[in-house]
């Protein structure tokens, strides 16, 4: 029902219809339609934190780990078309408050995943490029910049804290714009399209 393109209102009747089922029969299992999406949001954290820790321990740089963080939860969206209409709030829209809470909070995980990975990238050297795209190639070779060029400043500076958190949060509003362009589209506009070439912006690779 969540991945119909039209955006089907979520009820439990029409849950019980859909499933064959009685709605005393779902209630048995369920006290609410909300503990239902509470189950299904959890599933979504299990399963994407669950890949994502893999990605953390078997990656060991910075920047490759964020990238396929980034990759992972795009590919993610687009195999599970109803999770997405969860993930970008949809699917609970006048559902309880606390439901969208919840997602929040998933997202405030993710992001914080996405700034350690980036710290860890500081530390190995690789934020350089990941902030100034391809700015120190061009410095190494000689070829010259204008000193006020924002790409040239942003390789020749320190990386901050601050820096890697609006990184981080860049990133993240990156994988929820192209949630909304997917689920908003009728599912239309495949969340992967462009991210090869779009992650040589925001990643420098």
């Amino acid at each position: 029902m969540l991945e119909q393109p039209k955006g089907e209102k979520i009820t439990t009747a029409a849950l019980a219809a859909r499933l064959e089922l009685s709605e005393a029969a779902l209630y048995r299992h369920f006290a609410s339609k909300a503990q239902m999406f509470e189950g299904l949001i959890e599933f979504i954290e299990q399963t994407v934190f669950g890949l994502i820790n893999k990605i953390t321990q078997e990656e060991k740089s910075g920047v490759q780990q964020a990238d396929a963080i980034v990759a992972l939860l795009l590919g993610f969206a687009q195999k599970n078309r109803g999770m997405t209409r969860v993930l970008i709030g949809d699917a609970l829209v006048n559902e309880d408050e606390r439901l969208q809470a919840r997602i929040n909070q998933l997202l405030d995980r993710i992001e914080a995943t996405l700034k350690q990975s980036l710290r860890i990238a500081a530390t190995q050297g690789e934020m350089g490029e990941a902030v100034g795209g391809q700015a120190q190639d061009a410095l190494a070779s000689g070829r010259e910049m204008p000193p006020s060029s924002p790409s040239r400043t942003a390789a020749a500076r320190t990386v901050s804290g601050e820096d890697i958190s609006a990184h981080a949060n860049l990133l993240l509003c990156y994988v929820i714009g192209r949630w909304q362009q997917f689920g908003k589209s009728g599912f239309t506009r495949d969340p992967l399209t462009g991210w090869a070439a779009q992650r040589a912006i925001l990643l420098g690779k």
